[in-house]
């Protein structure tokens, strides 16, 4: 029982010297940072970057009035000649209060900071967690509630079938409820295709 307690009394003071011994030689081994090291950018492409500024995987995320989220991604983005920004390679998704989900993909995307939105432009696909799919050239998401409304013609499927319209609008209801409208108008066309089990 001595040898035992002599052992550990041992062990309680070598034990934290040894472990302040190996963090000391990580310190001493740790490769030196030289300040004065070359940046992973030629020549030219400083020159361009400072030329044409722009920020590389931007991420916007926000949650409008209503209770929705909203994240918007893109591969690079550029400070616009107006009050905004543009980007391109754009991905978004908008989570409505009311538990619905949209996927949003578009060539580019325009941030109007006067008017709180943003237009997904070059091509834009939705497809909705209650099963819509659809397809427009352009379309305004608003930043301050979650709203969206295409500039011109759509075409996609819905739970009832295909449908195609000169305009799709996304509006919340107002009501308090955490609802929102869907409407289509401008010559509407609906092509009814029951689901089979």
């Amino acid at each position: 029982m001595d040898r035992h307690s002599r052992l550990v009394g041992w062990l309680k003071v070598a034990l934290p010297l040894m472990a302040l011994a190996i963090l000391s030689s990580l310190f001493l081994v740790a490769r030196q940072i030289d300040p004065q090291g070359t940046i992973g950018f030629s020549e030219a492409e400083l020159a361009d970057r400072l030329r044409e500024p722009r920020i590389t995987a931007p991420t916007y995320a926000g949650t409008t009035r209503d209770g929705a989220t909203l994240t918007i991604s893109a591969d690079e983005a550029r400070p616009d000649a107006g009050n905004g920004a543009t980007a391109a390679a754009v991905h978004a998704e908008l989570s409505t209060a009311d538990g619905a989900r949209s996927v949003l993909t578009a060539g580019a995307v325009r941030f109007l900071q006067e008017t709180r939105a943003a237009v997904l432009e070059g091509g834009v696909l939705l497809a909705n967690s209650l099963g819509y799919e659809f397809r427009t050239e352009a379309m305004t998401l608003t930043l301050d509630t979650a709203g969206a409304k295409t500039a011109g013609a759509v075409e996609g499927f819905g739970p009832l079938g295909r449908i195609t319209a000169g305009q799709m609008q996304i509006t919340p209801t107002g009501d308090g409820a955490e609802t929102y409208l869907l409407v289509f108008n401008g010559g509407v066309r609906l092509i009814y295709q029951p689901r089979t089990r």
